[in-house]
């Protein structure tokens, strides 16, 4: 007799099985989410991006401010993240000002100054001069809301897919439509690093550790 034929079983990516601990069965960690038409064939835990639809923002004092400039309409472009930013005088100047901008999950994405346009992080804005000015520590919260759509996470983007949002728990086709489906987008929770799914550009490993970064943020931990 010769050698038996044994056809190799190969194991698909499946619902979940990048999950390596969360609280609650998901109850905590996953939302109903919509992954944009033209992000193709999207598989079980493929890290995602995430891009806002109809954002608006919002500012207000995070303290007590010195200066009593006040901040002009914001634009809130795709690019941007929902939640918090924080706006961080950093140099004071008569009739001008120098301010960092951070965004939620803390990282500096840009410089400004007073009575100068603003556009950085997916937010523009100008910040007036008022008849006091502004002194270091002075600050502001910028709250952006929206809708969040999602698609596979690219570090070559602009429109926000950028950013690490989540890894998709049930996979979708999102060829020619949106399409509903969940993901995982909190924590606390662990996943297993080896079982994650990455969209055609990220081509190195610097691209990975930067998203894997953007979801500890999150509270979701990569091991």
């Amino acid at each position: 007799m010769g050698n038996p034929t044994v056809t190799p079983i190969v194991e698909q990516f499946h619902t979940g099985g990048h999950i390596v601990w969360q609280p609650c069965n998901g109850m905590i960690t996953r939302d109903v989410i919509t992954l944009i038409a033209g992000s193709g064939v999207c598989p079980p835990s493929l890290v995602l991006g995430g891009e806002i639809s109809g954002g608006s923002a919002t500012a207000v004092a995070l303290g007590t401010n010195t200066g009593n400039g006040a901040m002009g309409a914001i634009t809130v472009g795709p690019a941007a993240m929902l939640g918090d930013y924080k706006l961080i005088f950093v140099e004071p100047a008569a009739n001008a000002g120098a301010f960092v901008v951070e965004d939620p999950l803390g990282a500096e994405v840009g410089h400004g100054n007073v009575a100068a346009a603003f556009s950085a992080g997916g937010l523009s804005f100008t910040l007036a001069d008022g008849a006091t000015d502004f002194i270091a520590g002075d600050s502001f919260t910028i709250t952006v809301t929206g809708a969040l759509k999602y698609g596979p996470y690219d570090p070559t983007a602009t429109n926000g897919l950028q950013n690490a949002a989540g890894i998709l728990f049930t996979g979708k086709d999102a060829t020619s439509a949106d399409k509903r489906s969940n993901a995982d987008v909190r924590g606390p929770m662990s996943v297993n690093g080896s079982e994650l799914v990455w969209g055609a550009n990220v081509t190195t490993q610097q691209h990975k550790n930067t998203a894997i970064a953007q979801l500890g943020k999150l509270g979701i931990r990569v091991v």
